[in-house]
């Protein structure tokens, strides 16, 4: 069994919010992320979603599943966990992006697979982050912002 496992594969502070029209999705989300082995233990898993609700589960640098806080309180409702590996409930083959697709993409993979969560991958298909749709919102919140600021820059009369 091993422990946490943190995998930053870029050096860009905590969030990756910036602005511009066309971000491309390795801009967006967190690039921290919280990953695991299908081997490990449940219980160990469910400690490490005390501080982030999802968990990569890798293979190497692959993401092969995701584990919610969500799958982790399903497996209690069903009984004792102490045997449960993260392999017993983990979202296998999950939805996957790549960092340089621009974040309208990620809005429509979102709603085609019906997913809030989905790990970042370079060109090797190695994780290098998640993004949500959490952070979609919060990028569109800030480009409103951007174009209500041009608006009132280009039409002084305008007053919302």
């Amino acid at each position: 069994m091993t422990g946490p496992r943190f995998v930053c594969r870029r050096s860009l502070g905590t969030t990756r919010h910036g602005s511009g029209p066309a971000k491309p999705v390795g801009t967006l989300g967190p690039n921290d992320v919280v990953t695991a082995d299908q081997n490990d233990s449940i219980t160990d898993v469910a400690s490490r979603l005390d501080a982030e609700n999802v968990v990569v589960v890798t293979d190497g640098d692959q993401p092969i599943g995701i584990v919610t806080d969500r799958d982790v309180a399903l497996s209690v409702a069903d009984g004792d966990v102490s045997s449960l590996v993260v392999e017993d409930v983990t979202q296998s083959d999950p939805v996957t992006i790549h960092e340089d697709e621009e974040a309208i993409e990620l809005s429509r993979i979102i709603g085609e697979h019906g997913v809030r969560r989905m790990p970042v991958v370079d060109d090797d298909g190695a994780l290098t982050g998640i993004v949500s749709l959490d952070d979609l919102v919060a990028t569109i919140g800030e480009q409103l912002a951007e174009v209500a600021e041009t608006i009132e820059a280009q039409s002084p009369e305008y007053s919302p």
